[in-house]
């Protein structure tokens, strides 16, 4: 018996490093797009899909490059990721002061969190055309709509965290004689650095989500408005390019955002 129980833990500890290794996680999650790719080839150069349905993968690729040839494919990736990096940047900025405010305070909670909560319930697409009215067009508009799309997010898992906080932690900070910012920088804060990392992961996808919103609607450039003029003039291959430099400038971004979180875990927890 305890040698079968000491064969068994010693192959646990042999199988969960294998799971923990970078290259293994890289590998790992290159498997579903390969299939999903190969899926793709198959059904393109079978038949089972139409062309003007579903191009071939080369075939978008071939539409990226053309676009780059022309100049104006990293000009769309580059002003979709300033949009989303200035509303993310702001948007989030705000959300955290709120809550503080609605978390830390009961008077601010019961002055601020009805009305948060019945503007988190606006969808994206209402507030575009307020916003042209008051903004025009311009990058205003935009980066106002992605802030919004950012701020629920952060905000509500940030001052939920504040207000659970354990009291008797709390409590204890006070009896050793902490007060408000001390109090906060002490206990308060390192509690809730998790919840701000996991909110800011979340509203950096809602910024992109919201990115195609606003340039669905109201751009001349970026990747939204690709999306837009391709579906208008039925390039498919653009749609579905598009679609893919969405998905992989939202990769990076939260690869960025995960080293972000793992040195600020390390200083706070």
């Amino acid at each position: 018996m305890t040698s079968g129980t000491t064969a068994t833990r010693g192959a646990e500890r042999q199988l969960t490093p294998l799971w923990s290794l970078p290259w293994v996680k890289v590998v790992g999650g290159l498997v579903v797009p390969i299939l999903i790719l190969t899926a793709w080839q198959y059904v393109t150069s079978t038949g089972l899909v139409p062309p003007y349905r579903l191009p071939a993968p080369w075939t978008v690729v071939e539409a990226g490059i053309e676009l780059h040839q022309r100049g104006e494919l990293w000009q769309h990736v580059a002003i979709s990721l300033q949009r989303v990096v200035l509303g993310f940047l702001f948007g989030s900025v705000v959300a955290l002061g709120f809550s503080a405010i609605v978390g830390l305070s009961r008077v601010g909670a019961i002055l601020f969190a009805p009305t948060l909560v019945a503007l988190r319930a606006v969808p994206s697409l209402a507030w575009v055309p307020l916003l042209i009215l008051w903004f025009q067009i311009g990058e205003e508009s935009k980066v106002i709509l992605i802030s919004i799309g950012a701020f629920f997010p952060v905000y509500t898992t940030v001052a939920d965290a504040l207000r659970h906080v354990n009291p008797q932690l709390v409590e204890a900070g006070r009896s050793f004689g902490l007060r408000r910012w001390s109090l906060f920088r002490t206990i308060q804060l390192p509690a809730v650095v998790p919840s701000v990392v996991s909110g800011l992961r979340l509203a950096l996808a809602q910024a992109w989500l919201f990115l195609v919103a606003a340039e669905l609607i109201a751009a001349s450039m970026g990747l939204g408005w690709m999306l837009d003029d391709a579906g208008y003039s039925g390039r498919v291959d653009r749609i579905l390019l598009a679609i893919v430099l969405l998905a992989l400038m939202g990769t990076v971004t939260n690869a960025i955002l995960v080293l972000v979180e793992r040195s600020v875990l390390k200083r706070w927890v």
